[in-house]
């Protein structure tokens, strides 16, 4: 008997010369491509994708060196994965990755999550005319093309969906990082009108996440002191994020639809950004 294992995880390598047609039908399991799906919560989102079955796609901006849990859970799954490097910057990068995620896999992706993000710090006195566009360029220009590459490109007959990440400050913003705000409120848009205009052959939704994954801006007693201010006293676990993700991949009755998580953070109005608070 040999002693060689099987790989535990397959990447693809180079893309096959014999790669079945775009327009083929569906391989068994579904492909999500996830953008900015290497690290943070669009790992966590990842992961969850994986464990559920599915083939990934990961992108990065600058690239996809995956965070340590994430690797573990390709391995363990033997995920079917691959990575693509593009910086949404220049958003005309978005529209292509689509058709390149098909040629490597030898089909189109049936799920797009639209989680890449950027997250400045300005407001209305501060602000200046490239904060905006490059807001708008990687929350907004990108899932935009990125949408518009999902929706055209030939496909099977089989559910496809796309879920877009959003932030709960959409529903009651404030004055901070308001480049960013601005930007995902135009997602929030492009989740709405996409949905109409995409049914019934792609479902469009979106989850907007309250505070999670903690940057070194907060420490531990100002975490557990916002988690005090929220309607149901706790702050989401990335975890529950990617469930209700996951939720949305499924529900195929769903469309042009938005889930809070965000420990009820949307149903009241706060004065600053989160980081600014209770220190």
């Amino acid at each position: 008997m040999s002693d060689d294992k099987e790989p535990a995880y397959r990447p693809l390598g180079k893309a096959r010369s014999n790669a079945t047609p775009v327009g083929a039908p569906l391989a068994p399991k579904r492909l999500a491509l996830v953008t900015g799906g290497h690290r943070r919560l669009g790992g966590i989102i990842a992961a969850a994708l994986a464990k559920a079955g599915h083939s990934l796609a990961v992108h990065g901006s600058h690239d996809t060196r995956l965070d340590s849990h994430l690797a573990l859970t390709f391995e363990e799954e033997r995920t079917e994965w691959d990575g693509f490097v593009v910086d949404f910057a220049d958003p005309e990068g978005a529209e292509e990755l689509v058709a390149r995620v098909a040629e490597r896999f030898g089909r189109p992706p049936d799920i797009l999550i639209n989680s890449a993000a950027l997250f400045g710090q300005d407001r209305l006195d501060t602000v200046t005319a490239d904060d905006l566009m490059r807001h708008y360029a990687v929350n907004c220009a990108a899932p935009t093309l990125l949408t518009k590459a999902f929706a055209t490109i030939p496909a099977g007959v089989g559910d496809r969906c796309i879920v877009n990440i959003l932030d709960q400050r959409i529903d009651h913003p404030h004055a901070d990082q308001l480049a960013y705000t601005l930007s995902k409120l135009a997602l929030a848009g492009l989740t709405r009108t996409s949905a109409a205009s995409l049914a019934p052959k792609v479902r469009v939704n979106a989850v907007a996440p309250g505070l999670t994954i903690a940057t070194p801006d907060y420490d531990a007693a100002q975490m557990e002191r916002l988690a005090e201010m929220m309607p149901l006293a706790c702050l989401p676990q990335a975890e529950q994020i990617a469930q209700a993700v996951l939720y949305l991949v499924e529900a195929t009755a769903v469309t042009g639809q938005t889930l809070y998580v965000d420990g009820g953070a949307h149903l009241k109005s706060y004065d600053r950004d989160f980081m600014h608070l209770c220190r």
